[in-house]
């Protein structure tokens, strides 16, 4: 993040203009949404800024820039038409450690202005760092369409009964269970349909049921799907975003964690081969004492909790202790991989059923129904199962299933990284071993895989 966003207490600032033309005339209209005091200097100024001036919404000096005009100022703007003074201007400004911004030239910034949409006191600022701003425009048409103004009732009413709530709730999970509820509720609903008086009402009723002490919090195991953080569930997103505590997986990527609740507090306990962070038996009883403190916790699994997610153990220890719980089905990561890679787990001309198994070594051998897996007309899907590629190889030739049947290894599937490499059950191994194949993979055997060529639909960098 190179641009890092700020908001700035505008009532005290001093801010400079050089330049009256029409480019400055929308940064002023800008600025003067704000309650900064606004000093423009220009020898040319445009009818717009005229107007600004004679109403005495700004001050202007109708004259070249002086070097003294920025003594005093706390933001800068830049925005005449002569390349040189609008470098000199910069220069003098970051010399004296001074908020600079040239209008068009991000290289002579020292910040750049984002684009707004203003619901006051609720305001969003959005900045692409000044390299998209055609997209910018575009995402910030989406919100203004989506974020009704009346959202400003929300962040007026939050302000007049700031004080209030923080005196009757002592601690600030508690404030904030509080406010979601009235935000989520109908008090917000009587607000943003104009019934002031009986949202106040509500709100005093509410107020004034809330006990200070902290109750105990809630689990949701929730599934984050196979990778592409646009394959999280609406349902997930939102308790993401809710969360006072997260304990995430090793396969829970980066940009899906960038998803939660940003002072969430965040738990890793990711399990590799050989190399466990936490044992789940230790998982488990951080789920209930985290939720015992009053947190809402979310367990946050790749794929679904339910497939080779271990959510059902987690679910048994919290009944036990009596903790309350929801869960979040997710895109499990057979679907995810079989479908970015272009290959149907099932199909009517080869195979009218599809089996999940785990590939998990234990004691250097998988203990498996292999005459289950062998099955023709089925496609089989190995969770976890890289490690132990010779053993689920062999086992299923070994149990009548054809050496040269098609099986596929689909790598960090429906990412950037995805690697997809084919070959048959006597084959793959050095197939694999060339590409460099790593975990997380998922291996697919059938002969489903015969179509991955050309149904292939997703590009990768890889």
């Amino acid at each position: 993040m190179r641009y890092f966003p700020l908001f700035i207490d505008s009532q005290e600032l001093q801010c400079l203009v050089v330049g009256a033309g029409e480019v400055a005339a929308r940064k002023i209209e800008l600025l003067l949404k704000s309650e900064a005091r606004i000093t423009v200097v220009a020898p040319d100024v445009c009818d717009v800024v005229q107007a600004l001036a004679q109403e005495k919404k700004i001050t202007l000096h109708e004259r070249e820039y002086l070097l003294s005009d920025i003594d005093g100022k706390n933001v800068i703007f830049v925005a005449t038409n002569d390349s040189q003074l609008n470098q000199s201007i910069s220069e003098q400004a970051k010399a004296k450690g001074l908020l600079v911004n040239v209008v068009d030239n991000t290289p002579l910034c020292s910040f750049i202005t984002p684009s707004i949409v203003d619901r006051s006191p609720i305001v969003i600022a959005m900045s692409s760092g000044g390299v998209a701003p055609v997209l910018l425009r575009y995402l910030r048409q989406k919100l203004e369409s989506t974020i009704p103004p009346q959202i400003k009732v929300l962040g007026e009413f939050a302000e007049r009964f700031r004080d209030k709530v923080k005196s009757a709730i002592g601690n600030v999970t508690g404030r904030r269970y509080f406010w979601e509820e009235v935000f989520d509720g109908d008090i917000a609903e009587n607000l943003l349909t104009g019934n002031q008086e009986v949202a106040e009402t509500l709100f005093e009723e509410k107020l004034s049921q809330q006990d200070s002490g902290k109750a105990q919090g809630e689990v949701y195991l929730v599934g984050a799907g196979p990778g592409d953080p646009d394959l999280v569930t609406f349902r997930a997103l939102r308790l993401m975003q809710k969360a006072d505590v997260v304990v995430y997986d090793r396969l829970v990527s980066p940009e899906i964690l960038e998803l939660v609740r940003r002072d969430a507090e965040k738990i890793y306990v990711g399990k590799a081969k050989s190399n466990h962070t936490l044992p789940q038996q230790d998982i488990n009883q951080l789920l209930v004492t985290k939720a015992q403190e009053g947190n809402r916790v979310v367990r946050l699994k790749g794929g679904d909790p339910f497939i080779f997610g271990r959510g059902g153990e987690e679910i048994e220890v919290l009944l036990k202790h009596n903790i309350g719980f929801q869960v979040v089905p997710g895109i499990t990561a057979a679907s995810g991989a079989a479908s970015y890679a272009g290959i149907p787990l099932t199909h009517r001309d080869h195979a009218q059923s599809v089996v999940f198994a785990t590939g998990h070594l234990k004691d250097d051998s998988i203990d498996l129904n292999w005459p289950a897996l062998s099955q023709s007309n089925q496609t089989a899907v190995f969770y976890m199962g890289l490690t132990g590629l010779n053993i689920i190889c062999e086992k299923l030739v070994e149990h009548g299933m054809s050496s040269d049947t098609p099986i596929a290894l689909v790598q960090s599937a429906t990412t950037a990284k995805q690697k997809v490499v084919t070959g048959t059950l006597e084959t793959i191994e050095p197939i694999a071993t060339a590409a460099d194949i790593k975990p997380p993979a998922l291996i697919i055997v059938g002969t489903v895989v015969n179509m991955h060529q050309q149904m292939a639909w997703f590009n990768t960098s890889a």
